[in-house]
């Protein structure tokens, strides 16, 4: 079976975000992609699997930090772009378009941003999570004007089904040093 799905918990509590931890991982066989606290006090786990595995552990986590839940999220096929952008190790050597969305949790986000490169022919620049950011989060996309276009209607339409969206933006003809500034 394929490992290719993720489950992240966004919780307000860090001392949850221990428990969770432990209770996903023993609900079943799941990797330890992250578990680590997150600006505002917040506290974030991420699991990788089948996709059985990964439903197991979240219900898990979500039973184990109940009140302290923020968000959560089970993606049973997620795009191959995705980690590579969330450690900012895509590979981009120009800008065409350039659309942001920006979202008020890490996990909406994350989500947003799988619809986003699903919907469309896009490159994922980078995922930035919560750091330094007051809890919030951000993707960065290039392609062509129409396709980003269509990726961030479709990832900001993920992110806003949740109430989380803060914005999004489509720049068409960005300036080449922006994307200086994104890495």
């Amino acid at each position: 079976m394929t490992k290719n799905s993720i489950g992240l918990i966004e919780l307000t509590s860090i001392a949850a975000g221990f428990q969770v931890t432990d209770a996903m991982l023993k609900a079943a066989d799941v990797q330890l992609v992250l578990s680590r606290s997150i600006c505002s006090g917040k506290y974030m786990v991420m699991m990788r699997g089948d996709v059985a595995a990964v439903e197991a552990s979240v219900a898990a986590g979500m039973r184990a930090g109940h009140f302290s839940v923020i968000d959560s999220f089970v993606i049973p096929n997620l795009h191959t772009s995705v980690f590579p952008a969330l450690s900012a190790s895509t590979k981009v050597e120009a800008l065409e378009a350039l659309g942001i969305i920006e979202s008020f949790s890490v996990a909406s986000l994350i989500e947003g941003a799988d619809a986003a490169v699903k919907a469309a022919q896009i490159q994922l620049i980078e995922i930035r999570l919560a750091m330094a950011l007051g809890g919030k989060a951000f993707v960065t996309l290039t392609g062509s004007v129409a396709a980003v276009g269509s990726a961030v209607e479709a990832g900001a339409q993920v992110v806003g089904a949740k109430g989380m969206l803060v914005n999004k933006v489509v720049i068409p003809n960005p300036r080449p040093e922006l994307l200086t500034e994104m890495i």
